[in-house]
């Protein structure tokens, strides 16, 4: 029998600190998610534990360890999950991945532009220009509605 051998396979993937650090903290926000199923499972669970067997002293005692035992585990990761966060935004911070909105094109100047959306600073509205004359793409599209 021979040794399996693996594929020359050379993808290339090309991330700088910023998408990085934006795909740390998707991956925090998605186990958050995660856990809060968890929960809510859990309280379903005990929901229906407590309709079907209403006067099961032993039964709350079994059910009552189960959950514990569950909460626990979610709190062991909510703690992990506390110093990934931690550890991306002390990267977020040494990276200088905050940069300031840029204006528009229609925007004469900074003071002009007021963002809309903190992550996407092409959406923008110009407060001190007619909604025609604005070429920001939230203007437009309002336009067209």
């Amino acid at each position: 029998m021979s040794l399996p051998t693996i594929p020359d396979i050379t993808p290339e993937i090309s991330l700088d600190c910023c998408k990085t650090i934006n795909l740390l903290l998707s991956s925090i926000a998605m186990e958050e998610i995660g856990l809060s199923h968890i929960l809510n499972a859990e309280a379903e669970k005990l929901q229906t534990f407590l309709k079907k067997y209403p006067c099961n002293f032993h039964g709350y005692l079994k059910i009552n360890e189960s959950v514990n035992k569950t909460l626990r585990t979610v709190v062991k990761s909510q703690i992990l999950l506390q110093f990934k966060l931690e550890d991306v935004m002390e990267l977020s911070q040494q990276s200088h991945c905050h940069h300031p909105p840029k204006p528009h094109k229609c925007c004469e100047d900074k003071k002009d532009c007021k963002d809309d959306d903190p992550f996407d600073s092409s959406l923008c509205y110009c407060p001190n220009k007619k909604k025609k004359d604005c070429q920001c793409p939230k203007c437009r599209a309002k336009e067209k509605i």
